[in-house]
């Protein structure tokens, strides 16, 4: 009896051990899938996505979409005022071939380019990264910060207000700035008066003689490597990336931060326009964004923690102030920013 009871109770536990992997292994459905969609999307079957995102961030990123939902990304990446040519010429020539475009510029595309929707993830993300149109919502936080190479500069000598740049005589020739930085100046605008932002910003460019260059990431990769002590102004997950993989440098934070986002937009005309929605959905979902923040990209979802995880605590000790710059706009800023710096 005993061993007929020891042999009842080791084949249940055995069925259970048999039964309980299988039900294990089913992966659970991510939270952003969309079921009401869901079959349509993969319907369509793919989705044309338009990024300014380099390849060895997007495609990986890109492939836990598919693994998800099975439908094929056609990943497109380019520079974003090609990105924005590309799309004007689409909408010129009626041949739409994007469903999403993933760039910090989407926000100056015309409206009627953009589709206005409602991605469930979109409630997550901090209020300032969604568009009060409902044509855009960002992806990730843009913050602008200076930077330094922290072989060439220590700490304790860092500027604590942009005034005190003018005291770094040592620094002349040794500062850079990307050519581009419109919302940098229109924060220091905002935060000094224009006349004395104005002025302060010429200051700075003629006692330290700054240099500008052609490219966010250039800029990084040259204060990274030495060719210039300190950035004027980038953007801090770009600073952040270079640190992470081991280069000698880090960003601190003065008023103003100015911040924009890292946004994705949905085509009215998209030719996969189930999928289109999905994906952009994802895009905002704890899944992307944490997978994204491992590269130095800050999250917009309060829920997702940065990297390095001080970031977002450290930039908001300063005054941050949220832009963005219509096409408009962004052509009269550039215009009076090269008239500051000269095109040096």
């Amino acid at each position: 009896m005993r061993t007929s009871a020891l042999a009842a109770s080791a084949a249940f536990f055995l069925a259970f051990a048999l039964a309980s992997p299988a039900r294990a292994q089913t992966p659970a459905t991510p939270a952003w899938i969309m079921p009401d969609i869901l079959a349509a999307a993969k319907a369509e079957g793919q989705v044309t996505v338009y990024s300014s995102t380099n390849e060895q961030e997007g495609l990986p990123l890109w492939k836990l979409f598919e693994e998800a939902t099975g439908i094929k990304v056609n990943y497109q990446r380019a520079a974003d005022a090609a990105l924005m040519g590309k799309i004007a010429i689409e909408a010129r020539t009626g041949q739409q071939a994007w469903d999403i475009i993933n760039t910090p510029t989407a926000n100056q595309l015309p409206a009627a380019v953009m589709a206005q929707f409602d991605p469930p993830e979109a409630k997550n993300i901090m209020a300032s990264a969604r568009d009060p149109d409902r044509r855009w919502y960002g992806v990730y936080a843009n913050y602008n910060s200076p930077a330094y190479n922290t072989n060439l500069v220590k700490k304790e000598d860092l500027p604590k207000t942009y005034e005190e740049f003018l005291t770094k005589k040592d620094w002349v020739g040794r500062v850079a700035i990307e050519g581009t930085d419109n919302e940098w100046m229109n924060a220091m605008f905002a935060h000094y008066g224009e006349a004395k932002g104005r002025k302060l910003i010429e200051d700075i460019v003629s006692t330290l003689k700054v240099v500008v260059l052609d490219g966010h990431l250039a800029a990084a990769r040259q204060v990274a490597s030495g060719e210039y002590a300190v950035a004027l102004n980038n953007y801090t997950m770009l600073t952040n990336n270079m640190k992470i993989s081991g280069a000698p440098t880090d960003f601190w934070a003065m008023d103003p931060v100015a911040l924009f986002f890292g946004q994705v937009a949905v085509n009215p005309k998209a030719p996969h326009p189930k999928a289109a929605v999905l994906a952009a959905n994802f895009m905002l979902s704890q899944q992307a964004q944490a997978f994204a923040a491992k590269t130095g990209r800050i999250p917009t979802r309060p829920d997702v923690t940065p990297n390095p995880p001080d970031v977002v605590a450290r930039l908001s000790a300063a005054k941050v102030l949220p832009y963005a710059l219509s096409g408009d706009q962004l052509k009269s800023s550039q215009k009076t920013f090269d008239e500051l710096f000269k095109k040096r």
